[in-house]
């Protein structure tokens, strides 16, 4: 089976290894997008699909716009793949590219569609407190993430799993998935399943102000927040009239909810976990937290070092 890959962050390099250690796989071809700059020294990067192609010898071609290049057109037809895969590949797909290998083009999607379409599956299942989310194989058709589905799977999401950790764990499932649903949907044993467009929901990009934190929402809600925002962008909240990041925080217990809360956002106690901060509703403890231009520390040793006091307020 020949694939044509498109993928460009490290979600998407577990499914490029897992198709090419398939010894009924060829991997033609891989594109992804351009390098872009990184970094505090904004250093031009390669994106993880492109470093990962050319480790194991792959032909990488990089392309700004897919719709406006007539070069990824000729691409498929030099290469003939049979199929096309794309995994986070951070571009609209025009018709005539997408339906032009024999079996279509396969789309690895980090939700259990019709839910969550969109760029941003993984921060708003957190966001939502969801406990369950998954991978969805589907064919790609003109619309966001509405094309047929050929495999769902569930995945449990662990507690205070943060969205990086939540995408490592979905983009090893949808590696494992989509190589079972290539074959099974190739060899004719899979028939794609229309979606319901009735219950769709969506999960647009969020803009940074997003991640500000509101006190006022209840405890777990500030937790989801917290764990859907790392590592991008970062929750954030003001302390001293410095913008302070909130990597990490325990979600309410017992402990907590014994505790009297104070106002919103106002520190009610440091304990061997870290700061304890009344919430609209409950007690949230922030264990990792971050000053600007200082490393992240543990929410014990920010206490410390800013020589914190309980009824201190974060805003």
């Amino acid at each position: 089976m020949r694939v044509l890959f498109l993928g460009t962050p490290a979600f998407a390099v577990p499914s490029l290894e897992a198709l090419a250690a398939d010894p009924e796989i060829e991997v033609v071809a891989v594109i992804t997008q351009p390098d872009r700059p990184a970094g505090r020294g904004r250093r031009l990067t390669p994106p993880p699909v492109k470093e990962t192609a050319q480790r194991m010898g792959l032909p990488v071609r990089q392309f700004e716009s897919i719709r406006a290049n007539p070069e990824a057109l000729e691409l498929i037809r030099s290469t003939a793949p049979d199929v096309g895969v794309v995994v986070a590949f951070g571009q609209i797909l025009p018709k005539e590219f997408f339906a032009a290998p024999p079996w279509g083009t396969l789309n690895v999607h980090a939700s259990l569609l019709p839910a969550y379409r969109g760029a941003a599956p993984v921060v708003h299942a957190l966001l939502n407190g969801d406990s369950i989310t998954g991978v969805t194989i589907m064919r790609i058709d003109e619309g966001m993430d509405t094309g047929d589905i050929l495999a769902r799977r569930e995945v449990p999401v662990p507690p205070d799993a943060t969205a990086g950790e939540l995408e490592e764990l979905l983009a090893r499932e949808g590696a494992r998935l989509l190589v079972v649903t290539l074959r099974r949907y190739v060899s004719g044993e899979l028939q794609p399943v229309p979606q319901d467009h009735a219950g769709a929901t969506y999960a647009p990009r969020l803009p940074k102000e997003a991640a500000r934190v509101d006190w006022s929402l209840g405890a777990w809600a500030v937790h989801n927040l917290i764990r859907a925002m790392n590592p991008r962008p970062g929750a954030f909240a003001c302390f001293r009239e410095q913008e302070v990041k909130l990597w990490r925080s325990v979600p309410p217990g017992a402990e907590q909810r014994a505790i009297s809360s104070g106002r919103p956002g106002e520190v009610v106690g440091i304990n061997r976990e870290g700061v304890m901060v009344a919430c609209g509703d409950g007690v949230l403890t922030l264990t990792e937290l971050q000053l600007p231009g200082r490393k992240r520390v543990s929410g014990v040793e920010f206490a410390n070092g800013v020589r914190l006091e309980t009824g201190e307020r974060f805003a």
